[in-house]
């Protein structure tokens, strides 16, 4: 589990059968089998080196996200390690597991932010974009401005510090990135289509103050 805020920015370079990293700012604590989120994407540290580790990905990772292209191109990449139990959750949720890309659509300058607006590729993901909710884009925690269901484009304000110390300072429009939704938001629309699948009326199930405490909140 992740917050989307990044700790450092790499280096990707694709080798033979695996991905190496050059870490090229702050440094991290990492152990062989912990979990790092590459650019939003969950993987497994599998050797450590001064200043570099090196990750197995699957074909399926390199065909559905921005890694295949990346690596052929040594571009540089968000990492963040694993939530540990006492850190802050200063983002929100994220799992690592990319829900789909996205493309640039427009980077616009302001005098003291800038915004970028991204169209979604998978048509199922627009469910899933809530004005002012949350959205990892590259692994960063992000706030949606703003977003246009007719054109599956949404855009997002970013501060001088995150533009600065992440890897969207080096997006093109046209260039993709990694999508991941709310995980509590794919959760609720769990909840809601198990019920409807039941034949179970909705509209009895109100959240009240008695059922959180039957559930265990």
């Amino acid at each position: 589990m992740f917050t989307g805020i990044i700790q450092s920015v790499g280096k990707l370079r694709k080798e033979k059968n695996f991905l190496e990293i050059e870490i090229l700012d702050n440094l991290f604590d990492m152990a062989i089998g912990d979990s790092i989120a590459v650019d939003g994407i969950c993987l497994t540290v599998k050797e450590i080196f001064q200043n570099k580790f090196t990750v197995d990905v699957s074909e399926e990772t390199l065909k559905k996200t921005t890694l295949g292209v990346k690596s052929n191109l040594n571009q540089i990449v968000n990492l963040e390690p694993a939530l540990r139990v006492s850190d802050r959750l200063g983002g929100h949720i994220v799992s690592g597991h990319v829900d789909g890309l996205g493309t640039v659509e427009n980077i616009e300058k302001l005098e003291k932010s800038w915004l970028l607006s991204i169209k979604w590729k998978n048509n199922n993901f627009s469910k899933y974009v809530v004005n002012k909710g949350s959205i990892c884009v590259n692994g960063i925690s992000l706030t949606i401005a703003k977003y246009e269901q007719e054109g599956e484009i949404f855009t997002i304000a970013i501060i001088p510090h995150t533009w600065h110390n992440t890897n969207l300072n080096k997006l093109n429009v046209g260039d993709s990135v990694n999508l991941e939704a709310d995980a509590l938001i794919k959760y609720v629309e769990k909840l809601l289509l198990f019920n409807k699948n039941n034949n179970q009326d909705l509209s009895s199930n109100n959240i009240s103050s008695e059922w959180l405490k039957e559930n265990g909140w």
